[in-house]
């Protein structure tokens, strides 16, 4: 078995962690957590999402995290965005990177949107043209790639017509969702094998939610398959909005477990991840599913 020596880790819990949370996290409280993942050595933070308060109310202080952030060299702070209106707000707030997301399951993306997949592909190239036009890379997000809630098994076809769709488009890298926490590890080794036949693997990130408590497996397939890029949510935060039983994204530090377990090199650490995920748990009002959050509070408890 031959695996990459390296990997990156891509912390999406300050937008997609916190999206689905009850509590409100204050302004505060988000930009001192982005500031201790960023000093456990995480290179790519998700900031939040440039979407109507109305539709996502724990991330409407978007413009004032990134006006508050004291951004460190060498980390990319990037953020969702659903349409030009948000890349406005994004592009004053001076995003380093663009997100944009699109379900590769037409039911999932009118739930989500009120548009079919076509329809939103037509209007985020609009977006991404713009955004590579003020000189910012594109994140491309396809969800469902491994199931959909509402219409069960997505073909693989399905998926490749969407990836390509985003490429074509202009963007630079795809982040290929288990929105539901579905995939399992052949699966996944399927989905990539027909994928990298057409897309670079350099261009593949995974992201995987821990419903069945699968993630890790499915990233262990993914290594396997020479992917080197790895979403994760500090603490387990998060879950789909318009995913009925979609559980938490995996925990950032549970991966980092995994690749210090392999020796592949991250540059990240994970007693920093952990301290992070200490900070923000009692901020969210739920205690987090993370494996080693748990571990290191039982092992304080015990003391």
């Amino acid at each position: 078995m031959t695996i990459p020596a390296e990997a990156v880790l891509k912390e999406v819990g300050p937008r997609d962690g916190l999206q689905n949370e009850q509590a409100l996290v204050s302004t505060e409280k988000k930009v001192a957590w982005i500031e201790k993942l960023t000093d456990a050595g995480i290179t790519y933070i998700e900031v939040s999402s440039f979407v109507s308060p109305k539709w996502i109310p724990a991330l409407a202080d978007a413009d004032d995290v990134f006006r508050y952030l004291k951004r460190k060299e060498g980390v990319t702070y990037a953020a969702l965005v659903p349409n030009a209106k948000g890349l406005e707000r994004a592009l004053r707030a001076d995003v380093d990177e663009i997100g944009l997301f699109v379900s590769s399951s037409d039911t999932h993306n009118r739930r989500n949107v009120n548009k079919s997949t076509e329809e939103s592909l037509t209007l985020l190239r609009e977006v991404a043209e713009e955004a590579k036009a003020a000189g910012k890379t594109v994140r491309g997000y396809v969800s469902t790639v491994f199931g959909c809630p509402y219409e069960g098994r997505v073909s693989i076809g399905q998926v490749e017509k969407t990836a390509h769709a985003l490429l074509d488009m202009g963007v630079d890298e795809l982040s290929l969702g288990d929105t539901i926490g579905v995939a399992n590890p052949l699966q996944v080794k399927q989905v990539i094998r027909q994928l990298k036949t057409t897309i670079p693997t350099g261009r593949l990130a995974l992201h995987f939610h821990n419903t069945r408590g699968l993630a890790c497996a499915n990233i262990m397939a993914g290594l396997e398959q020479n992917i080197q890029v790895f979403d994760g949510a500090n603490g387990g935060l998060g879950g789909c909005p318009y995913a009925k039983g979609a559980t938490g994204n995996v925990a950032t530090e549970d991966v980092q477990y995994l690749m210090d377990a392999l020796g592949v090199k991250t540059g990240v650490s994970l007693k920093g991840l952990v301290k992070a995920a200490e900070y923000i748990e009692p901020h969210v009002g739920t205690k987090l599913p993370s494996y080693q959050l748990q571990l290191q509070q039982e092992e304080e408890d015990g003391a």
